[in-house]
C-alpha cells in the first residue's frame, strides 16, 4: 500500500525564509515565519470513511443535546408551573423568560468562546464548552426557586452557544470540501433527533401515573446529562484542526497529524490517495486582534456580512419563536392536554430532520445559491398559507402539524445552511468567532425577540394576533431568501481557503488566488 505520509505530502509543510530556506524555530515557525503547506488540499482531497463518521459523531451529535434541551422545556412548561413542582413559576415565565434567557445565554457563550476557539484552538474549547453544558444541566434539576431555574437556563446555553462556535468552525475544517455542504447541514438538522427524543420523553415524564409532580421534570435534564457524558468520551478522540495549527506557528504537529490521519483513511478504504493539488504559503499569527478581525468582517466581506445577518435573523426568529410555542399554540387553540403536546412535536421534528438528510446532497451539486434561496423562500410562502388557513379555523391541532411539518421541512434545510454559510466565507483565522457573531446578532434580534412577541400574541387568545406572528415570521424568511438569491456566495465543493483567504496567507504562495470581498 502506497504510504500517504510520502505521497500525500510531496511537499511537506515547512518554515521558510528568504529564498525558500528552512528557519529553525519551535516547532517549525514562529510569528512571521513563511510556511509553504498542502494541509487544506490533502484533507479536501481524502475521501469518506470511518474516520470522518467518526468526527461528525463526536463533533456533531452535539446538536441532538440542544434539540433535546429546548424541547423537554417547552413541552414541561405546563409541569413546571403546576402545584406541587416544587417551582413557584408560571408556564407564560418558562415560555417567554426561560426561552429567551437560554438563548440570551447561548449568545453570550458564542460570543466568548468563539474568540477563545479562534485563540486557542478548536478541540480544547469543545471539551470546555460540553463540560459547562453538562455542569448547569445536571445543576438545573436541582433548581427549587425560580430565579435559580433561570440562571441554570442561562448558564446552559452559555455552554451551548460556545459550542456552535467550536464545532462549526472544527467540523468545516476537517471535511472535504465536495460533501461540506451535505455533511453540515445533516449535523446542525440533527438538532431535531434531540427534538423528537425530548418530545417523547417528556411524554413519559410528565405522566403523574409513573413520576411525582416534583421528580419528572427534573429526571428529564437527567437525559441531556447523560447523552453528554457519552459525547464527551468520543470526542476526546476528535483531534484538532490541522488547518488552525498551521496558521498559529505549529505547522510540523499539522503535518504530523495529518500523515495520520492519512494512514488512517488509506487502512479503511484499502486504496491509495491521489496526489493532493495546489498549496499555499502561510506566515503564521499567534493570536489577530478585534480590530483586524472587525476590519476583514466589515470592510472586506461587506456583503457577505449582510447575507449572514439575514440569514441568521430569518431562521432564527421562526425557529426560536415555534420551538419555544408551538406547545402553547396546541393547549391554547386546539385544546390539546400539556401532557399530550409531545406527540405532535415529534411529529414536526421528524420532518425538520428530514429536510438536512434529503435536500443537504442538492446544496453540494444544485448550488448554494439556488438551494438556500429556495428553501427560505418556500418555507416562507408555505407559512404565509398555513397563517392564512389558521386565520380562517379551517385547521385543527393535526392539519396545523401536517402544514407546519411542511413549512419546517424546507426551513430546516435552510436554517442550517445559515450556519454552513458564515462558517465557510470568512477567512480561517476569523471563522469560530463569525459563527458567534452571527449567531449572537442574529439570534438576539430573531431569537430573543421571537420568543418575546410570539408568544405574547399567542397568549392573548386571539387567532388574528398569532396569525400576525406567522406572518411576520414568513416575511422574514422570504426576505431572507431575496437577499441569498442577490448576494450569495457559490461555495460548492470549494476549498475554505479558496473562498476567503487566509489572513496569514503570503502571496508567494502558489495556492488560491484571493477570494472575492462582495
Amino acid at each position: 500500500m502506497q504510504n500517504s505520509a510520502h505521497a500525500g505530502a510531496a511537499a511537506p509543510d515547512r518554515p521558510v525564509g528568504p529564498g525558500g530556506a528552512a528557519d529553525g524555530t519551535k516547532d517549525g515557525t514562529a510569528d512571521g515565519a513563511a510556511v509553504r503547506t498542502r494541509v487544506p488540499a490533502r484533507l479536501d482531497r481524502l475521501p469518506w470513511s470511518r474516520w470522518h463518521w467518526r468526527v461528525v459523531i463526536g463533533l456533531g451529535t452535539v446538536w441532538i443535546l440542544d434539540g433535546l434541551e429546548v424541547t423537554i422545556v417547552g413541552n414541561i412548561a405546563g409541569r413546571l408551573s403546576a402545584r406541587g413542582s416544587g417551582l413557584d413559576i408560571s408556564t407564560a415565565q418558562v415560555t417567554t423568560w426561560a426561552a429567551a434567557l437560554y438563548v440570551a445565554g447561548a449568545c453570550c457563550g458564542a460570543l466568548v468562546f468563539g474568540r477563545l476557539t479562534d485563540r486557542f484552538g478548536r478541540k480544547k474549547l469543545f471539551m470546555v464548552t460540553l463540560a459547562v453544558y453538562l455542569a448547569a444541566t445536571a445543576v438545573t434539576a436541582f433548581s427549587w426557586t425560580a430565579w435559580f431555574f433561570f440562571l441554570c437556563r442561562f448558564l446552559t446555553g452559555f455552554g451551548i452557544g460556545g459550542e456552535y462556535a467550536a464545532i462549526n468552525s472544527a467540523v468545516d475544517e476537517l471535511i472535504p470540501a465536495r460533501v461540506r455542504g451535505r455533511v453540515d447541514l445533516v449535523i446542525n438538522g440533527s438538532f431535531w433527533i434531540g427534538a423528537a427524543v425530548g418530545a417523547f420523553a417528556s411524554i413519559a415524564l410528565l405522566n403523574t401515573a409513573l413520576f411525582a409532580t416534583d421528580l419528572g421534570w427534573r429526571l428529564a435534564f437527567a437525559i441531556g446529562v447523560v447523552l453528554g457524558l457519552v459525547i464527551l468520551l468520543v470526542r476526546r478522540h476528535v483531534p484538532e484542526s490541522p488547518r488552525w495549527l498551521i496558521t498559529h506557528g505549529r505547522a510540523e504537529e499539522a503535518e504530523r497529524l495529518v500523515d495520520g490521519i492519512e494512514r488512517t483513511v488509506e487502512q479503511e478504504t484499502g486504496e491509495p490517495l491521489p496526489e493532493p493539488e495546489g498549496e499555499m504559503v502561510v506566515r503564521p499569527r499567534h493570536s489577530i486582534g478585534f480590530a483586524t478581525i472587525a476590519r476583514t468582517v466589515f470592510r472586506d466581506y461587506p456583503r457577505r456580512t449582510v447575507l449572514g445577518l439575514a440569514l441568521f435573523v430569518g431562521q432564527s426568529f421562526l425557529y426560536n419563536s415555534v420551538t419555544f410555542g408551538y406547545a402553547a399554540i396546541l393547549t391554547t387553540f386546539f385544546d390539546v392536554p400539556a401532557g399530550e403536546t409531545g406527540y405532535y412535536f415529534a411529529v414536526i421534528a421528524i420532518g425538520n430532520f428530514m429536510g438536512p438528510l434529503l435536500l443537504g446532497g442538492l446544496f453540494d451539486s444544485v448550488g448554494r445559491k439556488p438551494m438556500i434561496a429556495g428553501t427560505y423562500v418556500g418555507s416562507g410562502v408555505l407559512l404565509a398559507g398555513t397563517a392564512l388557513l389558521f386565520q380562517q379555523g379551517v385547521l385543527g391541532a393535526v392539519t396545523m402539524t401536517a402544514c407546519w411539518t411542511a413549512v419546517l421541512f424546507l426551513a430546516s434545510a435552510g436554517a442550517s445552511s445559515a450556519y454552513l454559510t458564515v462558517s465557510e466565507i470568512f477567512p480561517l483565522e476569523t471563522r469560530a468567532l463569525c459563527i458567534a457573531f452571527f449567531y449572537a446578532l442574529g439570534t438576539a434580534l430573531g431569537g430573543i425577540t421571537g420568543p418575546l412577541l410570539f408568544n405574547g400574541l399567542v397568549s392573548s387568545g386571539k387567532p388574528g394576533d398569532t396569525t400576525l406572528a406567522f406572518c411576520i415570521g414568513a416575511a422574514l424568511m422570504v426576505a431572507a431568501g431575496l437577499v441569498e438569491a442577490a448576494i450569495g456566495v457559490r461555495a460548492e465543493r470549494r476549498s475554505l481557503e479558496s473562498l476567503a483567504t487566509p489572513l496569514t496567507a503570503d502571496g508567494a504562495g502558489t495556492g488560491p488566488a484571493r477570494a472575492s470581498t462582495s
